[in-house]
């Protein structure tokens, strides 16, 4: 269960004409190498201190400001922050709107696996605020359901695009082997499509490559033009199309097709078709009835 903290006004944050104000704090069940937060506070929050990981984090309302490699900083929704394992850096909202983000602290020991073996070093990004859709839908992929249980091969993915994401913004690229393990790739894409409703973790990929997990991750990628975890949920929500075109319920179709509910294929469902599927099964079902009445 995600816990939230709550705690009464301090001198600090009572900035508001007249309200009474509470910080509210949350925290998600912690992860190997991996914790979640979400913040909203008004007023400066943090005094100076630091973290043995990298924070990883986005802005979602009002300005986020904070002290950093000494100068200040500002964000603003949308914005990514990133701070670098043992740099000293206090934190605080930065209008009397208040403010409310969500943060990632990653540990570096787990970042340098998503790097690779070919890695000159852990990578250094030096404007710690900067506008990056592609890396914020990956974070925001993490950080957006605090409360749902995460997939292992998400979390594998996840750390190797925060890899690929840091590295672009350090200027320091990723050299990758040009060399793929083709049968070994193939195995495991065999491997998911016959197992597209049960529970697949990475070690039984790597239990049927021969492949680590990051590395698999990567020639996957490389060869098929995209990762294991979404090869795999593709094929669940083909699978998901399928039994709608065939009335099943939604309920029972998230089941059998690999999603723990049906507000999880709802969510992997809008975010691959733009559309929820229900309302999928409200639009095709008069060409539903149409064919089978026409036979």
């Amino acid at each position: 269960m995600t816990t939230l903290l709550t705690s009464p006004d301090t001198d600090g944050i009572e900035r508001l004409c007249n309200h009474t104000v509470r910080e509210r704090f949350l925290t998600a069940p912690a992860l190997p190498g991996i914790e979640r937060i979400e913040a909203q506070f008004y007023g400066d929050m943090f005094a100076p201190h630091r973290h043995d990981t990298y924070a990883l984090g986005v802005t979602l309302h009002g300005v986020q400001t904070f002290s950093y490699r000494g100068t200040k900083q500002f964000s603003q929704p949308g914005n990514i922050i990133v701070l670098h394992p043992d740099e000293t850096h206090d934190g605080g909202a930065g209008t009397e709107a208040g403010l409310r983000y969500r943060m990632l602290y990653l540990d570096p020991a787990l970042l340098w696996l998503g790097l690779g073996e070919n890695a000159p070093g852990l990578p250094f990004v030096a404007r710690p605020v900067f506008s990056d859709p592609a890396l914020s839908a990956t974070l925001l992929e993490m950080l957006a359901h605090l409360d749902s249980d995460i997939d292992e091969l998400l979390i594998d993915q996840f750390v190797c695009s925060v890899a690929e994401g840091l590295c672009r913004h350090a200027r320091q690229p990723i050299r990758r082997s040009k060399k793929l393990a083709l049968p070994r790739l193939e195995r495991a894409r065999d491997f998911l499509e016959a197992n597209t409703s049960g529970t697949i973790t990475s070690t039984d990929l790597e239990d049927v490559t021969g492949l680590d997990r990051y590395t698999l991750i990567r020639q996957f990628k490389a060869r098929y033009a995209t990762t294991p975890h979404r090869f795999l949920v593709m094929r669940r929500l083909q699978q998901a199309k399928t039994l709608i075109a065939q009335g099943e319920p939604l309920a029972g179709i998230a089941a059998d097709t690999g999603f723990a509910d049906q507000s999880h294929l709802n969510r992997h469902f809008k975010q691959a078709f733009g559309i929820t599927p229900g309302r999928w099964a409200d639009m095709i079902r008069p060409q539903l009835l149409t064919r089978h009445n026409g036979k």
